[in-house]
């Protein structure tokens, strides 16, 4: 399922509607809260893997009238991005279809570079980080926040939910992706030779009865769809039968009055250095 031409994958979660519908609630307070207190008017941003931008437009309004450029290598993506964009009147916005491991932007070129749930679909991840670091001006930031996989949960667990989440990282290492990246950030970071490197932890929580029935309707509509049961049984790594296990389980979940869920995330800000 990889793209040979291209360091950057195929999208293991894809995007059919019911992924959609969830990118488009990830904005900059539920998703970016780590960075925005490193905002401020007038600084130009880049955010990598933007998708429908509806994050991205929440760190474009905490820099107006700053520019914020976003990248992202589904087309359809960045048409639905710019949509937004222009609906809101977010005038300071770009968006371009782009491969993060190869961006089009000049050496030095922005304050800040922010990315979130990029690392874990893309195989080489010194090479988004390299790029990351170069076209940050010295001194700039870089802010990215990625998944722990095996920190998720939903409960109660009815003894099999959990293998969800371990179904899903086998289909993301099967795509030379990772999973649970979020807890190797500073690593990486300190690798790819970024300073003041300052690593952190945090839950993205389904708690009321309509986050319960949300979260359950996406991972009924995307992960125990056709298309990914079908991916699944061919990589051999889980059986029909054990999916149908897993719905049934998920269902009881949903209706369940303890029902609670939260998504873990390894999230990190940084620094180029100066010259």
């Amino acid at each position: 399922m990889t793209d040979s031409t291209s360091a950057t994958p195929d999208y293991t979660i894809g995007f059919s509607e019911s992924i959609l519908q969830h990118l488009r609630r990830h904005t900059a307070d539920t998703h970016a809260a780590h960075l925005l207190p490193y905002l401020k008017s007038g600084l130009r941003v880049l955010d990598l893997g933007c998708g429908p931008g509806t994050l991205s437009i929440g760190l474009a309004e905490a820099i107006a009238p700053g520019e914020l450029y976003g990248v992202d290598m589904e087309p359809s993506q960045v048409d639905l991005a710019r949509s937004i964009a222009e609906a809101g009147g977010y005038d300071n916005t770009t968006f371009q279809v782009g491969d993060v491991t190869e961006l089009s932007f000049d050496d030095d070129s922005f304050d800040v570079v922010h990315g979130h749930s990029i690392l874990a679909h893309v195989p080489d991840t010194q090479a988004v980080l390299v790029e990351a670091k170069r076209v940050l001006k010295p001194g700039g930031l870089v802010s990215i926040r990625e998944w722990i996989l095996e920190g998720s949960f939903l409960a109660p667990d009815f003894e099999i939910i959990g293998d969800a989440w371990s179904t899903l990282a086998e289909l993301i290492t099967a795509d030379d992706g990772h999973p649970n990246i979020g807890r190797d950030l500073k690593r990486h970071l300190l690798e790819a030779g970024f300073t003041d490197v300052r690593p952190a932890a945090s839950f993205t929580s389904y708690t009321t009865t309509d986050d319960v029935g949300y979260i359950a309707r996406v991972i009924e509509g995307w992960f125990l769809s056709a298309d990914v049961r079908a991916s699944a049984t061919a990589y051999g790594v889980a059986t029909q039968q054990h999916l149908d296990n897993l719905e049934h389980a998920l269902k009881r979940w949903m209706s369940h009055p303890s029902a609670f869920g939260a998504v873990a995330y390894g999230e990190v800000i940084a620094h180029k250095p100066q010259r």
